[in-house]
């Protein structure tokens, strides 16, 4: 597979396996797909890999259970409970999850690296926005600047409107040319598409805004390219940088009388991403599995992203306990700083103190994201590599069909249904796909609103959100589904030993298939298809 060198790419973006018998072991106690909401709710057993020789996936998956990543998750609560009900980047109970992973990781005998980071975290105090005296619903773009202004001059920025257009209002200086922004009330009205909405508003401010709108592009009838983006600038502007729907964003182009204003605050702190090495015998091949470690500010995020976080920690031990050596070299990640826009995940690929380098790059064979996968509502999702149900909005690199499949096969194989979530961008993988890096992973569902058509196959509660703590302060450890977690964890652990064995299907580099069951004679079920419409996705973090 033919990937473009990472410095160029970070130019462009910056500006098998397990038998019968394990499978009768495992099976959830259903015998239709229809059933599968009565997964079991309890983990198994706790047991040990340790001194055990992983010789099939059988082994590993008997040791690993929710009952180990219960015990992280009750650390993780424990942190938030000490410092004031919150393991965000840059404040005490994040620090103590980083001490805490570190500390594991480093005692398990793996080579640990802290990559520590300044980073601004972004708060919006209030918004407002009147056209011809009625309010709009409106937010500020994470990273937006602060400001009032009456009776505004909207100048609007090579606008492309109606089905099927093709925007890229805003994307470059040149699009300002011939517009008189000279003025002391000029608000740059701009379209999404095309590029990052922080190139978009650094050119309006550069062209002389004193503020900017940037509504919805309006190209399908998708609500995800309809709605309030909910997006963030990626930079800190000193302009205040308003967010609107398709529908509000013609509002404007026609309003006579525009009002706006923000108050906002953008403050610097200093975090950490935790990196811990499995050597393997190909030390030119690696594959990489990371979570989100941080909280929002507003609670304790046990289940956002705790769930991913502790999965990803009890998988890691249990191999690092046991008798094994990986044919490919395994890279665990935890990451700072994704509720602040994703950066923690940004400053390891890009960073120059310490991102990739080409090196490195050239030896990363894929991407795995587990961000959310134990939501109390959840239904099981997949990123949907290939675009069945959701035609992506970012680039998907190729190999990444391949990350999907293996997935796919551990819910067919176990007459688990499942979805297809959108392969949006919207977490820690956007970075690796930026620069061409196969990725896939996970997602059991956040502020979305389960339907009746989800609850037959999945149980919970129809008219309710997957998670419905989802960034607030009720997002502590009962807010976890020990069932979707027992289920995911053994998922997790699947695909990560099938890719230590052999990544041929993702980039075309020869390994050693694992003993067991072969995810390529798998026949794959195929995706639920519940999502009528929108994204199956959680819409934060949208960068462009």
């Amino acid at each position: 597979m033919i990937r473009t060198t990472l410095a160029r790419r970070a130019r462009v973006v910056l500006a098998s396996l397990f038998s019968v018998a394990l499978l009768a072991a495992l099976m959830p106690g259903v015998a239709a797909a229809q059933d599968t909401q009565h997964v079991q709710t309890e983990s198994k057993s706790p047991r040990t890999c340790n001194g055990d020789s992983l010789d099939s996936t059988k082994t590993l998956l008997q040791c690993v259970n929710a009952a180990d990543a219960f015990r992280h998750l009750k650390k993780f609560q424990q942190f938030a409970d000490e410092n004031g009900g919150t393991r965000a980047s840059g404040t005490p109970g994040y620090d103590a999850s980083a001490d805490y992973v570190a500390e594991l990781m480093e005692a398990a005998g793996l080579d640990v690296e802290r990559q520590e980071f300044e980073f601004t975290v972004f708060t919006e105090i209030s918004s407002s926005l009147t056209a011809d005296g009625a309010d709009v619903e409106t937010q500020t773009m994470s990273f937006s600047g602060s400001g009032t202004i009456d009776a505004a001059n909207v100048i609007a920025v090579d606008l492309d409107l109606g089905p099927g257009n093709s925007s890229s209002s805003g994307c470059e200086p040149t699009d300002f040319d011939g517009l008189d922004f000279s003025g002391d009330n000029d608000l740059a009205l701009m379209q999404r598409g095309a590029c990052a909405f922080g190139d978009k508003a650094v050119n309006a401010e550069a062209a002389g805004a004193e503020a900017a709108i940037i509504f919805n592009q309006g190209d399908t009838d998708d609500p995800g390219r309809q709605d309030i983006i909910n997006g963030t600038l990626g930079v800190v502007v000193g302009i205040p940088v308003l967010d609107l729907s398709y529908a509000n964003g013609l509002l404007i182009n026609d309003a006579t009388d525009v009002g706006l204003a923000a108050e906002t605050t953008n403050v610097t702190s200093t975090t950490e991403n935790i990196i811990a090495d499995m050597p393997g015998a190909n030390p030119d091949n690696v594959v990489m599995a990371g979570a989100h470690l941080d909280s929002v500010e507003d609670g304790p995020g046990v289940q956002d992203n705790g769930s991913g976080s502790a999965a990803l920690l009890g998988i890691a031990l249990e191999l690092a306990g046991a008798d094994y050596t990986p044919n490919n070299t395994l890279r665990f990640a935890w990451w700072g700083a994704e509720e602040s826009g994703l950066i923690g995940s940004n400053e390891y690929v890009f960073n120059p103190d310490f991102g990739l380098t080409d090196p490195e790059y050239d030896a990363l064979a894929l991407y795995l994201n587990f961000d959310m996968v134990a939501s109390p509502n959840y239904i099981f999702g997949v990123y949907d590599a290939d675009q069945s149900s959701f035609e992506a909005p970012v680039p998907v690199p190729e190999g990444s069909e391949a990350i999907e499949d293996v997935f796919e096969a551990y819910y067919s194989r176990r007459n688990i249904p499942y979805d297809d979530s959108e392969f949006s961008g919207r977490s820690d993988y956007q970075a690796f796909i930026d620069v061409g890096i196969p990725a896939g992973g996970l997602f059991t569902g956040a502020e979305e609103i389960k339907t009746d058509a989800q609850v037959a196959l999945w149980g919970g509660t129809a008219g309710d959100q997957f998670d419905p703590c989802y960034h607030i302060a009720c997002d502590t450890i009962d807010n976890v589904s020990r069932g979707a977690l027992n289920v995911n964890i053994d998922a997790i652990a699947y695909a990560i030993f099938n890719f230590a064995g052999t990544t041929e299907a993702v980039n075309g580099v020869a390994g050693i298939k694992p003993n067991g069951i072969d995810p390529d004679k798998v026949r794959i079920d195929g995706p639920a298809m519940t999502f009528a419409e929108g994204g199956g996705g959680h819409n934060d973090h949208v960068r462009s």
